[in-house]
């Protein structure tokens, strides 16, 4: 047990032509990195299910040899298809020192309205995980049910002194030890981003 706050380690990514905002809940201990980006657990799939989803290879983003991630590849494509990247706490103090959800006390949480404040073309939000998704909730300003896992809810947050709909879709977690299989992640993926007009 501790109570040492973690604050967010990397910049928020934001693609100023960004349509999409993709939130997980915060990154893994600095121990488990393979690169100083978002995803950065090697055994976490967001990367193969991404290379899956637009390039029918999971190993598109994977450099096999040195089992590491190909982090300027992956910028450019997410710069090129403008998806935002950041997390929903800013400050944690992790109960266990492990990448868990479940341990995860969120001390902080992102001031989404500032984000978006930044990315004005983005109407979309897409969360991994139940935590990422609850957290996110919390700074809508209507009540807004937390969405099942590949459906959407609309929902209002104020950007500034406007308000803005945002389309909340809520996703699988990538990382291994949620129990979907893979083929079935990709497919929710694949499907969601055919739905926002990506693929």
């Amino acid at each position: 047990m501790t109570d040492h706050i973690e604050t967010h380690p990397l910049e928020p990514f934001l693609p100023s032509n960004a349509r999409l905002l993709m939130l997980g809940s915060f990154p893994p201990p600095k121990t488990r990195w393979k690169m100083d980006f978002y995803y950065p657990n090697f055994q976490n799939d967001m990367w193969r299910i991404a290379g899956a989803v637009f390039f029918d290879d999971k190993d598109y983003f994977i450099d096999l040899e040195n089992k590491a991630f190909k982090e300027q590849l992956l910028k450019d494509f997410l710069n090129e298809k403008g998806i935002a990247i950041f997390d929903t706490a800013y400050q944690v103090i992790r109960q266990k020192n492990n990448a868990s959800d479940k341990f995860l006390e969120i001390v902080q949480v992102t001031d989404l309205g500032e984000l978006l404040s930044q990315i004005p073309q983005c109407n979309n939000i897409l969360t991994t995980g139940e935590k990422a998704t609850v957290t996110l909730l919390t700074q809508f300003s209507t009540q807004t049910q937390a969405p099942k896992i590949g459906q959407m809810r609309i929902g209002e947050i104020s950007v500034g002194n406007a308000i803005r709909n945002m389309a909340l879709y809520r996703l699988p977690s990538t990382s291994r030890a949620y129990p979907l299989p893979f083929t079935q992640k990709v497919e929710h993926y694949r499907q969601f981003f055919q739905h926002i007009g990506m693929l």
